[in-house]
């Protein structure tokens, strides 16, 4: 007899398999990774087997130290001069020779540091300052906003900064110390930080995690501030490296061209440009400034040439 009734589909016969043939270990599970993974996490990762990133922080922990405790390297007073030492050779003591005022080289170079990475960091923080607002706000508000902060970024961005400097450190001549010329620099290096960052946030302002913040009934502001800008930072970090490396080279520039630094305040470039004339009769007292200037400049460059790769997913698997 059939067990069709009609109106009702037939139903299907079901197998249970017994316990012992299916055991409980071979249904298949979800895998969670170990590892917590992110793009900070990530980037420290890579960062621990790049050798140039332990060099190039050697060299900066080792610049920042003689910067703020120049005391610890020499016990010789930079402005101690003896003029019958003029131009004078390595003696004990004096590992670099004397300038031609009969001042200690070693002694000038290792007190000038904090003048020089002074003006470096002034630069950088007023250019990461200025770069991340104009560029936040263009990149992410858009419209009239984006036209107005990026027309004035344009017009900075046609002057080169040096140049502008040079101008106002020349008008401003009775008024040469760290800030002025810091803010001569920096007023004027900002733009293209602003435009990576709104290049940066203008794609990260797309995805979806704004969108459902939006959703929430979140402000735009907050929006900004919490998700948008955390997840754009990314590139500021490594341009504001390597800007810092540029801000202490300009430093030097100015002083070398005699509109920077006065002679009373001990640096690299002001070494420098006075040790220009003494090129072939006493060359130590430019090198041995030089040198230092350059090695501190190499080591912020190097520095952020591994962060810029490391916060890069596409350059962490070429390699």
């Amino acid at each position: 007899m059939s067990n069709n009734t009609p109106g009702k589909q037939p139903s299907m016969p079901h197998f249970v398999a017994p316990l012992e043939d299916a055991p409980l270990g071979a249904v298949d599970s979800v895998k969670v990774a170990e590892k917590k993974s992110n793009l900070w996490i990530d980037a420290w990762r890579d960062l621990r087997v790049r050798p140039m990133f332990y060099i190039s922080a050697v060299l900066i922990l080792l610049i920042v130290t003689v910067a703020l405790f120049p005391s610890l390297f020499t016990s010789i007073d930079p402005r101690e001069c003896i003029l019958k030492l003029s131009n004078s050779g390595p003696v004990a003591g004096h590992p670099l020779g004397f300038t031609k005022q009969g001042c200690d080289v070693f002694a000038r170079i290792v007190f000038g540091t904090s003048t020089s990475l002074s003006v470096g960091l002034i630069v950088t923080l007023l250019v990461a300052v200025l770069g991340i607002i104009f560029g936040a706000l263009a990149g992410f508000y858009g419209g009239w906003v984006d036209s107005i902060l990026s027309r004035a970024g344009d017009i900075f961005f046609s002057i080169p900064y040096i140049l502008a400097a040079v101008v106002i450190m020349s008008v401003l001549s009775q008024f040469r110390n760290v800030f002025v010329i810091s803010l001569a620099i920096g007023l004027f290096a900002w733009p293209s930080t602003a435009r990576i960052l709104r290049s940066e946030v203008l794609r990260v302002k797309q995805s979806d995690f704004v969108m459902a913040a939006t959703a929430l009934g979140l402000s735009k502001f907050r929006i900004l501030l919490r998700h948008v800008l955390p997840n754009s930072i990314a590139p500021v970090i490594v341009v504001t490296t390597i800007s810092l490396a540029g801000a202490i080279t300009a430093e030097a520039t100015l002083s070398f061209l005699g509109v920077g630094l006065p002679p009373t305040f001990m640096s690299w470039g002001n070494e420098i440009s006075t040790a220009q004339v003494d090129l072939r009769t006493a060359p130590q007292t430019l090198i041995y400034p030089s040198l230092a200037l350059s090695i501190t400049v190499l080591s912020f460059i190097m520095l952020g040439e591994v962060v810029r790769d490391a916060l890069d997913p596409k350059a962490r698997a070429l390699r």
